[in-house]
């Protein structure tokens, strides 16, 4: 079950009504880096999780958290949208044909589909997409997707924070990158603990898949498809051409790269997927 409180988790205030910061702060909202992502990707973790519970907690107290957060941001278009609505009314019975001056420059759905209000969508008006949600069902996989999630959020708080000059939207987004800060550390913390001690340990991913079974003179080595001779990288050693591997199991090397296999050849199209008779009666040659 979930349960709400009609106050916010942080302050949200807005100092000086801004339409197109409005637009901004969808992509925080709907966009791939933003909360709906973050908040759908723990709780399907959380739903779906198989293993020890304290995991299932953690990300189910994290996921609620991310409603929050979507609330707040949602508040937050409202607010910026908040003082424009008459002169939005006056621009859309008047002469301009010009869509965008319609909320000075903001998105015209914020009026049109949403009656000033936030949509589940990102800045360009795309609507959220379930595809960007990862739960693998494997803890690892999912840790390191979620690191992912958080970096790329703060990147996008951070540059939210710095568009704009208003006190009251830079307090918040404060309060939220601080947030996105710890979200990291816990995900990692999850990682570190899964490997023992070292975050290394959880490598490779899946670890119940023995090794023995892969081609393991393939798996730590770097393949260099640069075929230019005179590429200033080429024979440089790198961290991942050469030393221990990170799971300590290898050494990396560096091979060029080369095929070992075979030119495809397919079979003839099925007369019934009515392909051209020329493909029909020309399948297998090679001219």
């Amino acid at each position: 079950m979930f349960y709400h409180d009609k106050k916010l988790q942080y302050t949200v205030k807005v100092d000086k009504p801004d339409p197109q910061f409005a637009r901004a702060l969808q992509q925080a909202i709907g966009g791939i880096e933003g909360e709906i992502r973050v908040c759908l990707q723990y709780l399907f973790q959380a739903w779906n999780s198989r293993g020890p519970v304290r995991y299932r907690d953690m990300l189910l107290n994290t996921g609620t958290e991310e409603i929050a957060h979507i609330e707040m941001l949602a508040t937050a278009v409202c607010l910026n949208l908040q003082g424009a609505s008459s002169s939005v009314i006056d621009t859309i019975v008047g002469n301009d044909p010009l869509m965008e001056k319609l909320i000075g420059g903001g998105d015209p759905r914020h009026f049109l589909s949403g009656g000033m209000g936030a949509l589940a969508s990102d800045a360009n008006g795309v609507p959220f997409n379930g595809s960007w949600v990862v739960s693998s069902g494997n803890i690892a996989s999912d840790m390191f997707a979620n690191v992912m999630a958080e970096a790329t959020g703060r990147t996008l708080a951070t540059r939210l924070y710095e568009m704009t000059d208003d006190a009251g939207m830079k307090d918040m987004l404060s309060f939220l990158i601080a947030r996105d800060t710890m979200h990291q550390q816990q995900w990692l913390a999850v990682l570190e603990e899964l490997g023992h001690g070292d975050i290394r340990g959880v490598l490779p991913i899946p670890n119940s898949f023995p090794q023995s079974q892969e081609h393991q003179e393939f798996s730590y080595a770097f393949v260099d498809t640069n075929i230019d001779p005179d590429s200033q990288s080429a024979g440089q050693n790198r961290r991942w051409t050469q030393g221990s591997s990170l799971d300590g199991k290898s050494e990396f090397r560096e091979i060029k790269a080369q095929p070992v296999g075979y030119e495809p050849m397919l079979a003839p199209p099925l007369p019934e997927g009515h392909a051209q008779t020329e493909q029909i009666e020309q399948a297998g040659q090679k001219s």
